[in-house]
């Protein structure tokens, strides 16, 4: 069942995009829920994502089942698509509709960029009531409060200075990062800083647009070039003028439109679709991409020549991680406008707390640390939060014996193959597990396969761009192998942690 009721969306209420594989389920929200909302129904995440993509105008908001088809009882999928929302539309609020209680899955799905995490059962009215909470009480500050890099740390203090440097040219800018590390804010920066900041400054997601209308959108298209072009239309080149064109997530890029971008980057050429007549772009190009693109070029997925052309310069948006004490001033930050916006008063953390704060890891970057900071203003108006209190809302492993225990797995499956016993010892092994019945050396690989996925997840706390660089693949590639893992259910013959 995929309902696009309205594709331009209903400008008079909040858009809401609901995601679950029970029909029951999604007509019962709908019905409670459509006189306060314009409500989209999907039932998997690539119906959600087709869907979004038709969509005129984005939703705000998004209400979703971590146990999506074609695992209805893992919460894999539901994680994969709460990053793929999040790429396509980086200001969705969402909250997690699950009937799974597990801590550790709430956790996670908010270290990914999740607002809030809603178990099942609950009643229409609890939803409805968390919805609006969200949407009035939690807005997400605009660019113009944001236009700073706010930081004291080495790192932030480097940014401001490379931000700085570039902003006075006309050259194009690479921006790489983590998942919410803040490249848009980066890219408006440069802008803000630039001598031609009055020119319009456009932004275009790649990732959020079918790959049959980039062309069109990005470069425009003539009347009758395609049904449903009924008249000429200017795409975001032209339209940028003399200005600022930011291209976010510009790995996603099929490989026939790079072309036509390294033409436009190398003399400023480009035509409408449709068209003969060659028009010309004086834009500057601001491009950015959680992937690695060298990675991507040595594996074929991006041009290297456009590479070259996009990196003049290349920022690093750093993670939050190597940011210190610039922890605690974003977390003063978002917590005054949060505070000021809903009309409470500010909370405040303990001593205790404090030290967590500046010890945790915010494994989802900036994002993370604002929709911590958002629930705890939700739940805490003027109180003194402790560290209970905000242990609950990080993504903290709650067994420190299991993952010490897992992390010394992890450590194994790095052994020196040149070591003799550790060969004699897997030689060993490898001829005991041959001599068993229903022996498969496609099960034993692909076993094998999984130990190294769980490894890189992990050490990447989750996060699948890092976890992709760790295992020196793309995140595609990877995504198509937890799959393809998903579907094959091996039995263990050979531990690495055995050797």
């Amino acid at each position: 069942m995929l309902e696009a009721r309205k594709l331009s969306g209903d400008i008079n209420l909040p858009g809401l995009l609901i995601v679950d594989d029970d029909p029951l389920i999604c007509d019962s929200l709908r019905l409670a829920l459509s006189a306060e909302f314009d409500v989209h129904l999907a039932e998997s995440r690539p119906q959600a994502i087709t869907l979004l993509r038709q969509l005129t105008v984005p939703p705000q908001l998004a209400l979703i089942d971590l146990g999506l088809p074609p695992q209805p009882h893992r919460p894999d999928e539901g994680f994969r698509l709460i990053l793929e929302l999040i790429t396509l539309v980086p200001q969705i609020k969402i909250l997690v509709l699950s009937g799974q209680d597990e801590q550790s899955h709430a956790r996670h799905a908010r270290t990914l960029g999740a607002i809030d995490f809603i178990t099942k059962p609950c009643t229409p009215d609890e939803i409805k009531q968390r919805l609006n909470i969200t949407r009035h009480v939690m807005p997400t500050p605009d660019r113009s409060q944001q236009s700073g890099i706010i930081g004291h740390s080495t790192a932030t203090q480097a940014l401001r200075q490379q931000i700085a440097l570039y902003a006075g040219t006309p050259f194009p800018v690479l921006i790489e990062g983590e998942s919410g590390s803040g490249k848009e804010l980066i890219a408006a920066a440069i802008q803000e800083l630039s001598p031609n900041k009055k020119a319009p400054y456009l932004i275009f997601n790649c990732a959020a647009i079918s790959t049959n209308l980039l062309e069109p959108t990005l470069f425009g298209y003539a009347k009758g070039a395609f049904t449903g072009a009924t008249v000429n239309k200017s795409g975001f080149f032209e339209d940028a003028h003399t200005g600022t064109l930011f291209l976010d997530e510009i790995g996603e890029l099929p490989l026939e439109l790079q072309a036509k971008l390294l033409r436009i980057l190398e003399n400023g050429e480009f035509q409408r679709v449709g068209e003969t007549q060659t028009r010309r772009s004086h834009a500057r190009i601001i491009a950015a991409s959680n992937r690695d693109l060298r990675q991507e070029v040595q594996a074929g997925n991006f041009r290297n020549d456009l590479y070259h052309r996009l990196s003049i310069f290349t920022i690093k948006a750093p993670p939050l991680r190597n940011m210190g004490e610039d922890k605690l001033l974003l977390f003063e930050y978002f917590r005054d406008i949060y505070s000021t916006q809903a009309g409470q008063r500010p909370f405040t953390l303990d001593e205790a707390a404090i030290a967590v704060w500046n010890n945790y890891s915010f494994p989802g970057n900036t994002r993370e640390l604002r929709n911590i900071v958002i629930r705890l203003a939700t739940k805490y108006p003027g109180e003194t939060v402790s560290t209970q209190q905000l242990e609950a809302e990080l993504d903290i492993p709650t067994t420190p014996t299991a993952i010490q225990t897992e992390a010394q797995n992890i450590d194994s499956l790095y052994f020196d193959v040149r070591d003799f016993d550790v060969r004699k010892n897997w030689g060993n092994r490898a001829q005991h597990a041959l001599q068993q019945p229903g022996f498969s050396l496609d099960a034993v690989l692909l076993q094998q396969e999984n130990y190294y996925i769980e490894a890189a997840l992990m050490l990447a706390s989750g996060n699948i761009s890092e976890a992709a660089k760790l295992l020196g693949i793309n995140r595609t590639t990877l995504y198509s192998r937890m799959e393809a893992l998903h579907k094959h259910k091996t039995k263990l013959l050979i531990r690495p942690d055995e050797v």
